[in-house]
């Protein structure tokens, strides 16, 4: 059998273009190394608990009925309706640095009154950047690369605001350090500030079973537990993979969401300088033994920065806790479910060659220590402390394990392949490094892609 596309990963992107590929008919086969789909935003269970990793929050939120929206667009284009993904808002969310804190939500209102107040001689630059963010081409797939430093301080003079505007949109999106493309700063910017946090109401899981149910129903083939050894090419063209097993399997188009590097390396090439992404995180996971709420914390996500100046690059140690995020899921609005233990999860940035070449013992113990230095520079360290009833946590060798991003870079490669295409004919890349960012991004990325190269 010879499948129109084979499509290497079974995160966002992958089950969004086969998907679409199935709608219409196309012969589809995803392959997915591990047994769970979802890449980076997945879940687990573990000692009788179910966690999600990877989502903090889903970005774009708009209710029903907003018809150019990203999410809309996306439901549309897959065919899903709005209300299966029973989606629910966040109370609000903050910017916390040293002298000033910004809080937003899901109405822009909030962020606008609250520069107003912490920075009001910013306000009219401020604006104007949100105009010229909102009237920006992001989703150009033939743009090049523009510094955000650079275009945000046209705007905005203030260092400290422009350090706070930056702190979310990168935790949330950057694989460059200290700065990002602009196309992907609109893209993050519009998603967080203009449009807001959501999440499913039973978490990722619940999104990762319609995505699967609707790929399944469409007539498309799913290999967990399946990975892929290499992409095969003759003359220059894709046509096909080899089987970590050793199967081949042949297809007319393969489309890969490995990420960029990655897809190179199942080309059996070489990786060029630049290319393999150098942030990765730590993050832990508290279970306390009584909701957030109970304990003062209103928050739904907090972007941190203890030092006088943001700096979002590798660390030189293993981990650094002086900036980071905080995400407390039960301060979504679950208005009708009570809930009966508070998740606290932090994430800082991290060294991934650091981890790498520890010994066992001195990895158990920095996991260890990195956990207690959270709690410590979250600002609530005091109320939580002691509430801590389970704790789990990941590394940038966890990220490399289960998502084989080179490095355990998250958010994969600083060079994006925006067209989607590689030297390799017939070979497309999806995904993060395709350069559409978070849950929203990546299944637009899928979409996109396949629209663009795989329907012809």
């Amino acid at each position: 059998m010879t499948y129109d596309t084979i499509i290497i990963g079974a995160g966002m992107s992958g089950l969004a273009a086969g998907i679409r590929l199935a709608h219409y008919g196309k012969k589809v086969l995803v392959l997915e190394k591990h047994a769970i789909p979802g890449g980076l935003n997945s879940h687990f269970s573990k000692d009788g608990r179910r966690f999600d990793v990877g989502l903090h929050a889903m970005t774009n939120f708009v209710k029903r009925g907003q018809r150019s929206a990203p999410l809309t667009k996306l439901l549309r284009q897959l065919r899903i309706p709005y209300d299966d993904l029973d989606l629910i808002e966040q109370s609000y969310s903050a910017i916390d640095f040293p002298e000033n804190k910004i809080a937003f939500g899901n109405s822009f209102t909030m962020m606008a009154d609250e520069v107003a107040r912490e920075f009001p001689d910013e306000v009219d630059g401020f604006l104007r950047l949100v105009e010229h963010v909102k009237t920006y081409d992001d989703v150009s797939l033939d743009a090049k690369y523009v510094s955000s430093q650079d275009v945000v301080a046209t705007f905005v003079k203030s260092k400290v605001l422009r350090d706070m505007i930056f702190c979310p949109v990168m935790y949330y999106g950057s694989a460059v350090e200290d700065d990002m493309d602009f196309s992907q700063f609109c893209i993050m910017f519009k998603s967080l500030y203009l449009e807001g946090f959501c999440r499913p109401r039973t978490g990722v899981r619940h999104l990762l079973r319609i995505l699967r149910k609707k790929l399944l129903d469409n007539g498309a083939e799913v290999r967990m537990k399946t990975g892929v050894k290499q992409i095969l090419r003759h003359n220059n063209k894709a046509i096909g993979v080899e089987l970590e097993n050793g199967e081949v399997l042949k297809a007319n188009n393969v489309l890969s969401s490995a990420g960029y590097g990655e897809t190179l390396k199942l080309l059996q090439e070489d990786v060029p300088q630049g290319v393999a992404g150098e942030l990765s995180f730590v993050e832990s996971i508290l279970v306390l033994d009584t909701p957030v709420k109970d304990l003062g914390l209103e928050e739904t996500i907090i972007f941190f920065n203890r030092e006088e100046e943001f700096k979002y690059r590798k660390t030189p140690d293993p981990y650094s806790c002086k900036s980071g995020v905080i995400c407390m899921p039960g301060n979504f609005d679950y208005a009708d479910q009570v809930e009966r233990e508070g998740l606290v999860r932090f994430t800082s940035l991290a060294n991934y060659y650091l981890w790498k070449d520890m010994d066992q013992a001195t990895y158990a113990r920095t996991k260890q220590e990195f956990v207690q230095e959270q709690i410590n520079t979250s600002g609530f360290g005091d109320k939580i402390r002691d509430r801590v009833v389970y704790t789990d946590a990941f590394t940038p060798l966890t990220v490399k394990k289960f998502t084989s991003h080179i490095n355990g870079a998250i958010y994969g490669s600083p060079i994006k392949v925006k067209s989607g295409e590689l030297p390799t004919e017939n070979l497309y890349l999806c995904g993060t490094d395709q350069g559409f960012l978070g849950i929203v991004g990546a299944l637009l990325s899928g979409i996109s892609i396949s629209n663009k190269y795989l329907l012809l």
